[in-house]
Order: C-alpha cells, then structure tokens, then sequence
C-alpha cells in the first residue's frame, strides 16, 4: 500500500496539454495520484509534483531529484532525458549514464523508483525521424529498470496513445484522454487493478480529406513548430519562469479531474 508518491520529471508528468478549468494543468501523475489515494483511508496519502516543463536530465537532476530524495516517499516517477534525446547530435547511450545515476540515488531512499520509457514516435511528423534514438534509449531504460527493480511505465507498447485524439494541438504533449489513458498503464505498472482499460478503442473518426490534413498542418507548423523552433534559437525554454505544482490534495485534484473528463 503506498502511501506517499512524488513525481519528478518534465512537461510530460507537469500534465502540459490537460488543463483544469483555472488553467492550472492536472496531466497523467496527478490522474496517477488519486488512483492510489483512493486506496488508502481517506487523507492518509501524501503527493508532490515535482516536474516542470522543458527541463533536460541535468536539470531534473539538480533540481528535482534532492528534493526527492528529501521526501522519501514510498513511491517516485522517473522521466526525464526525452528533451536531452530530442537535442540535435545528443547520444542516447550518454544520457542513459546519467539517467542510472539519478535512479541510483532515488532507490536509495525510496520504496519503488518506476521509470518511463518514450513514446512511439513513428505517426509525429516532428519527431519520426528520432525513433532510433528514441528505441536505443528506452533499452537502456529497461536494462537499468532491471538492475533496480524498477516498474517500467511502458509508453512504447500504449497502442491507444497512436490515436491523434490523444495528443493536444501542439502534438507534443497528451490531451486529457491521452493523460487518463497514461494514468491507467501507470497502475497496471505496479499491478493495480485500474478503472478501465487504457487501449480502449476509441470512437470511429470520419475520414479527412487532402485538403483538411494540409490545412492543419499549416496551422500547426505556424502556430506551435514555428514558436518551438524560435525559443530553441534563442536558447529558451518552455518552463524557465515556471514553479513546479509542489505538494497537491488528491480531493482538489479529484475536482479538476470532474472538469475535463
């Protein structure tokens, strides 16, 4: 029974893509969070959100992992090194180095470290040419989830998160289904018996034309590839004025959850 989970990572556990109604993000750790509450006797369960957007590993590293290991909770997500991996000439075999030393550290003071493994990049325009990598890394994942014990969060075997409605606008990050549906392979990570199936089929789409598929791409590429491209010139990132959520109630988070599903 766990009764303490902190999540450390980047805009993929911060919840970027699944706002609540004030804005505030909820994402797939928070969704995570009351799946484990509601295991427990009513506040009996303590949970720390860690992450914030568009940290490499170094930075989650230094940042994040201290306060962590501070906390000692029963429970810690690991994910991070996708944003060093997506950097032009980085070498998965190098971050992986960096990624064990950190899991190293939180399994030294935590009950269970689970890791994450990337995406399935093949159906992201942006990103399909880094699948390699992105394969090369995630073996290194799991070769360093075995030499710790870790639950892998496996992300490359979600088939359901192929689906386009499982990505916000920005087809980076998850839109609150793409989240819930995370939230739920989390649980059957650690062998929880979880509300739904996460590969769910979704609903039947109608096809698009030619037409429609270039109008958003147009629209894509000028309204997020363009930005993104910008601050990487300029050698900013996305969560430089951002504070991480900190420690979070399971029943406020409950109520943000009711408003996006």
């Amino acid at each position: 029974m766990i009764g303490s989970y902190v999540a450390v990572g980047d805009s993929f556990t911060e919840g970027v893509g699944d706002p609540g109604p004030d804005g505030a993000l909820v994402g797939w750790a928070d969704r995570f969070a009351v799946l484990l509450a509601d295991l427990r006797p009513e506040g009996d369960f303590q949970y720390t959100n860690l992450a914030v957007r568009g940290k490499l590993l170094d930075q989650v590293v230094a940042d994040q992992v201290p306060r962590a290991v501070e906390l000692a909770p029963d429970l810690v997500s690991f994910c991070a090194g996708g944003n060093d991996i997506l950097r032009p000439g980085s070498d998965p075999d190098e971050v992986a180095e960096r990624f064990e030393r950190a899991i190293a550290a939180l399994s030294a003071v935590s009950g269970t470290v689970m890791v994450t493994t990337g995406f399935d990049t093949r159906g992201v325009p942006l990103l399909k040419h880094l699948r390699g990598k992105i394969a090369t890394y995630n073996g290194h994942v799991r070769a360093v989830a075995d030499r710790y014990g870790c639950p892998v969060l496996d992300l490359w075997s979600l088939r359901s998160v192929q689906d386009r409605r499982a990505w916000d606008a920005d087809r980076l990050h998850l839109s609150p289904e793409g989240h819930t549906r995370v939230a739920l392979r989390a649980g059957q990570a650690l062998g929880l018996q979880v509300p739904a199936d996460p590969e769910q089929p979704w609903p039947p789409l109608p096809p698009r034309g030619t037409f429609e598929v270039r109008r958003d791409d147009v629209h894509w590429a000028r309204e997020y590839l363009v930005p993104w491209i910008g601050r990487r010139l300029r050698g900013e990132s996305s969560g430089d004025h951002v504070t991480a959520k900190g420690a979070l109630s399971p029943d406020d988070i409950k109520v943000r959850i009711a408003s996006v599903a």
